[in-house]
């Protein structure tokens, strides 16, 4: 299983790469600033009772992109992700937030005119966990303990579980417009997703949870200026 995953990586940065390196024009050079909001949960076997847990995304990003519709575009971001778990109508609350530092590295396909284009962004992402926040109104350690507490046919250990891998590597794509302004200047509007790879606990044969990826939807508003 890890190599099919490492496969697919290795196939997507190939894509990135490959479109890259068909330079046939002047090529354009930008770089910029962006923000945005995240949504984020888990994907776990087996599965938990969760939903979308909010977050911001705040990056740098460097685009160089060719005059023949591709390009190449690198990001360092900082996103918030995690996972927000549902308790069958009661007041019970938790959420565990972890923050990534982010670098996809994606094909950047483009279209349209000099003052308003679409595009689509495909590629890799690797990131490193630099946190480990949990919010509760409960003891999430000995949650049997807790009256009223929905325990049964539930999943509990992951409130309290250690994480085991902080690297993260995954595939993002994601679409959007540009506005461009006077030409050295422009706004972008993204939604994109990113679907994780890696397991943030342990998943051998014996562990509770043969899967425990991170999954999210990005929608963010960036500044962009043309050096080149």
């Amino acid at each position: 299983m890890v190599k099919s995953r490492l496969s697919i990586l290795i196939i997507t940065l190939g894509m990135a790469l490959g479109a890259f390196a068909q330079r046939n024009y002047e090529p354009h050079f930008a770089i910029g600033a962006k923000g945005g909001v995240t949504f984020s949960n888990m994907a776990f076997t087996p599965g938990i009772e969760q939903t979308m847990l909010q977050g911001i995304e705040l990056g740098v990003t460097a685009r160089y992109i060719e005059e023949n519709f591709f390009g190449i575009v690198a990001e360092l971001n900082i996103e918030q992700r995690g996972w927000k778990e549902t308790f069958d109508e009661t007041d019970f609350r938790y959420q565990r937030g972890l923050p990534y530092l982010q670098l996809p590295v994606m094909t950047h396909i483009y279209f349209g005119s000099r003052t308003f284009k679409g595009f689509i962004n495909l590629g890799p992402s690797v990131g490193y966990m630099i946190g480990d926040g949990i919010s509760s109104n409960f003891d999430y350690t000995n949650p049997e303990t807790v009256a009223g507490f929905p325990i049964a046919n539930r999943h509990v250990n992951q409130m309290s579980m250690d994480i085991k891998n902080r690297f993260d590597y995954g595939i993002c794509g994601g679409a959007g417009i540009e506005f461009i302004i006077k030409r050295k200047h422009s706004l972008i509007l993204e939604g994109r997703y990113y679907y994780g790879l890696g397991n943030i606990f342990s998943a051998k044969k014996k562990d509770e949870f043969s899967a425990s990826r991170g999954t999210s939807i990005q929608v963010s508003l960036g500044y962009m200026f043309h050096i080149k």
